[in-house]
């Protein structure tokens, strides 16, 4: 009769083409211990604008636009009063500028008609606002906040969770769902950014650096 070398079962962190989420989450927490909002602002106001302007913009050039556009116009009001001309080419660099001024502009236009120059802290009345989408309200909410209404799913989280196995496809209101299943409500908050932050350092979209990745032995490398 031939005995097993060993009766011990291994617990694997791959199961049927997913890696386990909770062994990610703790392995992205050790590496990534300083993760953040990458946006600068002072209040929930400079985080609501920022957040607009960084579609299809990185965080960096929309660091630069706000630190000039908040010197001159920190408020509601004051943009609110803004020449669309003027604030057009304040956020130029940032793209779609055309699109991103008017909504701004009605955006801020809003708060001081109905929220007395104050950021709302409803999802439903931030949805509300002009420019405004789930992404945006859970990056207000999470960071100005400290609410937990959903996972901020942008360009980074989409393509790890497809990555990883999580979800399937680019549907981002789908894969907020399925990730705030998945992920303790405690930790809603700061899984973008752990994501992000290893999107950015490890798991790129062009030529992600697997050889050198923690989760390398576990991930299966969906797509890549």
């Amino acid at each position: 009769m031939i005995k097993n070398k060993s009766s011990r079962k291994l617990v694997s962190t791959k199961v049927r083409g997913k890696i386990d989420f909770q062994f990610t989450l703790k392995q992205l927490k050790k590496n990534y211990p300083d993760a953040h909002c990458a946006l600068d602002y002072k209040n929930p106001f400079e985080l609501l604008i920022a957040t607009i302007l960084s579609a299809q913009c990185t965080d960096e050039r929309v660091n630069m636009v706000t630190r000039v556009l908040f010197k001159s116009y920190p408020t509601p009001l004051s943009i609110a009063h803004l020449k669309i001309e003027a604030l057009e080419s304040l956020i130029r660099s940032t793209g779609f500028y055309r699109n991103k001024a008017k909504n701004i502009k009605q955006c801020c236009q809003v708060l001081v008609d109905k929220y007395e120059g104050h950021v709302p802290r409803t999802m439903e009345e931030l949805l509300e606002l002009p420019g405004v989408g789930r992404k945006t309200a859970n990056v207000v909410l999470g960071n100005a906040y400290n609410i937990s209404s959903g996972v901020v799913v942008d360009t980074h989280v989409t393509r790890l969770a497809n990555r990883f196995g999580w979800v399937k496809g680019a549907d981002a209101v789908k894969i907020e769902l399925k990730l705030n299943e998945l992920c303790p409500k405690s930790e809603w908050i700061m899984l973008s950014h752990y994501l992000i932050s290893h999107g950015r350092a490890v798991c790129k979209a062009r030529n992600p650096d697997c050889l050198n990745c923690f989760l390398q032995s576990s991930c299966p490398k969906l797509g890549v």
